[in-house]
């Protein structure tokens, strides 16, 4: 058996570096100031009424 190559370890850790920095990119973005009266708007959702259909034609 050989034994592995030291490169893969450093590749490894980079590619590990790399996907914290987007997970945290991403965490940043979503978190921006931007972004609440969506995400309040969102959060209000299950709390809304359904929609009245005047007969069943007109249901999804």
């Amino acid at each position: 058996m050989t034994p592995m190559n030291p490169l893969w370890g450093h590749l490894a850790g980079v590619l590990i570096l790399l996907m914290m920095f987007t997970f945290i990119g991403i965490w940043f973005w979503a978190w921006r100031k931007y972004h609440v009266p969506t995400f309040n708007r969102m959060a209000r959702l299950p709390m809304e009424d359904e929609p009245e259909f005047d007969s069943k034609e007109d249901r999804p």
